[in-house]
């Protein structure tokens, strides 16, 4: 039975993710780059001025980099101006926002503009990204701002109104109505966003789908695409998902180039609706699409001339909303859909973007991890020897779907990877990696909490995977598995390649992952205080915290708990806001640390004694990323290992939190003498830099 919406997003899920106070949700998004909208609106209205946004100026930085940066012709004539300097009388919306007020520019991104046009499909949606009373009159500051779900949170972008433009006209998105610019200003925040105009240039419609909802995609190709297709597509637009499509070029030098039946290859387009026609029996099934270059149509049947429509009545024209207009939107037979088209996506919504008073059903869990060369980088199972290196995410499937298929007990769930940052970095030569996960069962016999090691890799087969790897921002897939416990290995195709990532996992059950959600915050709570009266937490206590932390995540060590110079050590390293506190994220971050720390610690506490040798201490260095000289290591040995040359579990988190806590402080460049890194450095004088830090 092919998967439909109605069996999956359309109830609403559960969020288990952690904020302080509630940051990073709908109702109190983050600010992106520290600014407040409020206050700055307010600034400027008091001091009768207009905004200018400093962090994303109106320059030539915030165009681009290479085709749009300082060597380009393309800049040199381009004049930022703000909307009154445009035309008279502008208008953030006209009579609504609609599908054909994006019109695409002198920018390749099509891609998003498919799902702008998509997002004026859902009014409560639209005005989720799209924050209302914003106008150029009453209260006008020359300050915008939209919101945008990123990586797990929504953050809220301010933007000054000064737009590209050559010759008084926009350079790049534009309405129809030429006094309109609520595209034009959403495309501007979009591009701050990702660090520039340029920035956006090629990509996928699910990208910017998935930014406008927190939603998660899932593709079809047309050839291996199920019978009930239609139905699921039709669904979907019922349930509010937000869907685009696209005509594969295996020739780059071909995208973007009209076909004989107007139709563009290498092009996004976006579905807008999935009817019926009652032109005869059989009844017709059509799909209505748009080109976001508010022009080039299809021209085939179906399309706004043909003589198909001849035969329909008014009534049934005005039900189809059929218009001959070259404004980019049409109609055609989904048969000739399917045809033409070579790949469809559907972004399912999830309760950040909609929230409604359906029967919870779903839950999610998202857990945020990193690929580090030389340490959890291992590349994907063509790589054994580096493999098992990789993250390891533990899932237990406990009970069974409401609604079994074909009587089989089986649990269903999506795994969604998504590798974060790529498109911000282009500007320094960051490409998106080719990504993908592996699945594989485990036994009790392997422990809640042990890193599988490279053997289990060797002599065991995956029970499930991704469909392939593939160089797209997320890799997503359904999957249905009986109860049982599992590991997954989200990782790049190729080893040694950083980056960060976020692993999202939907089931249609409750699963230990959840519930050891809950016992952290049970005990993030037992150790700082209730979370919900706003406290900010309060520094780990060294042995009753422990001991707390040992029982709930099943740890053996035979320990009394970390000492008061460790404590201070950890507050130190995670508190980011300088109150000698951790809030709730803070810790879980620190923890994350700990229990990575912990599996390499337990790899080489190979007798149980609680400590390690001292001669072992430079492979664990090595497996928790850190790359030290030789004086180094024998710093770290005069510093932490006793009399018997042995590491305990105390003086080795001490001694991995302060590599951690210098080696980011190397690269923030914060203050001297931090931003000396030992790899780069000579021996003398990385002694002389690091040797008082590492000793005090």
């Amino acid at each position: 039975m092919p998967y439909t919406p109605s069996g999956f997003f359309c109830d609403r899920l559960i969020r288990e993710r952690e904020r302080r106070d509630g940051e990073g949700s709908l109702s109190k998004p983050l600010r992106f780059s520290g600014q407040d909208f409020t206050a700055l609106k307010q600034e400027c209205l008091t001091k009768k001025c207009l905004f200018e946004d400093d962090t994303f100026p109106a320059s030539v930085e915030s165009l681009g980099y290479k085709e749009l940066g300082h060597k380009s012709n393309k800049v040199k004539n381009i004049v930022w101006k703000r909307p009154k300097e445009i035309c008279e009388n502008p208008q953030f919306i006209v009579g609504g926002a609609s599908r054909t007020d994006i019109c695409q520019g002198d920018l390749g991104d099509c891609w998003l503009l498919a799902a702008i046009a998509c997002l004026t499909l859902n009014e409560k949606l639209l005005y989720r990204v799209v924050p209302q009373e914003q106008s150029f009159s009453e209260g006008y500051g020359g300050i915008f701002h939209f919101q945008f779900w990123r990586y797990g949170d929504w953050v809220d972008v301010v933007i000054d109104d000064r737009i590209p433009t050559f010759n008084s006209q926009l350079v790049f998105t534009k309405s129809a109505e030429r006094n309109e610019f609520w595209s034009a200003l959403l495309e501007k925040a979009y591009a701050k966003l990702h660090g520039s105009y340029e920035a956006l240039k090629g990509g996928n419609t699910t990208e910017a789908m998935e930014d406008f909802t927190g939603g998660v995609t899932e593709f079809y190709e047309m050839k291996e695409a199920p019978k009930e297709l239609y139905k699921i597509m039709k669904k979907a637009l019922e349930r509010g998902s937000m869907m685009g499509c696209s005509i594969d070029s295996l020739v780059p030098a071909r995208f973007e180039t009209r076909t004989v039946t107007g139709l563009v290859k290498g092009h996004a387009y976006s579905v807008t609706a999935v009817e019926e026609s009652q032109h005869k029996e059989p009844k017709v099934r059509l799909v209505r699409l748009r080109n976001p270059w508010g022009q080039v149509e299809w021209n085939g049947p179906w399309s706004d001339n043909s003589k198909e429509w001849v035969s329909l009545s008014k009534g049934e024209k005005d039900k189809l909303q059929h218009q001959s207009a070259e404004d980019g939107e049409f109609w055609m037979a989904f048969d000739d859909f399917k045809k033409n088209y070579t790949k469809i996506e559907i972004c399912n919504l999830t309760p950040d973007a909609l929230e409604d008073d359906k029967i919870h059903k779903w839950t999610v869990s998202v857990n945020e991890g990193r690929w580090v060369r030389g340490c959890s980088a291992g590349g994907c199972r063509n790589y054994p020897d580096t493999f098992w290196t990789n993250p390891q995410y533990r899932l237990r499937l406990l009970e069974e779907d409401d609604d079994p298929e074909d009587n089989e007990v089986a649990c269903s769930f999506v795994i969604a990877l998504m590798q974060k940052n790529r498109r911000k970095e282009r500007k320094m030569g960051a490409n998106l990696f080719t990504i993908g996960f592996a699945i594989y069962e485990v036994s009790p016999m392997h422990g809640n909490k042990q890193h599988m090691q490279k053997d289990f890799f060797l002599f065991n087969s995956s029970k499930a995977r991704c469909k392939s790897y593939i160089n797209l921002r997320e890799v997503t897939q359904r999957f249905r598995l009986s109860p049982g416990e599992y590991v997954i290995i989200p990782s790049t195709y190729e080893p040694h390649q950083e980056g960060e990532f976020i692993l999202r996992v939907f089931s249609e059950k409750r699963n230990t992952s959840d519930e050891e959600d809950q016992q952290f915050r049970s005990l993030f709570q037992q150790i700082a205080g209730d979370v919900s009266t706003g406290s900010t937490g309060r520094p780990v206590r060294p042995v009753s915290a422990w001991g707390s932390v040992s029982i709930v995540l099943g740890w053996d060590l035979n320990t009394e708990g970390f000492s008061l110079e460790c404590c201070r050590s950890m507050i130190s390293l995670m508190d980011m806001d300088g109150t000698g506190r951790l809030n709730l994220q803070e810790f879980r971050h620190l923890w994350n640390k700990i229990k990575q720390w912990q599996g390499i610690f337990q790899h080489y506490n190979s007798d149980q004694a609680s400590s390690i040798n001292s001669y072992e201490m430079r492979n664990a260095v090595n497996d928790a990323g850190f790359r030290l000289n030789n004086q180094l290591y024998d710093i770290i040995t005069m510093r932490y290992a006793n009399e018997s040359m042995n590491i305990d579990f105390d003086s080795f988190i001490s001694c991995l939190v302060r590599l951690e806590a210098m080696f980011s402080k190397s690269h923030t460049n914060t203050s001297p003498p931090y931003y000396t890194d030992p790899r780069s450095v000579c021996p003398l004088l990385a002694m002389q830099v690091w040797l008082p830090y590492m000793v005090m």
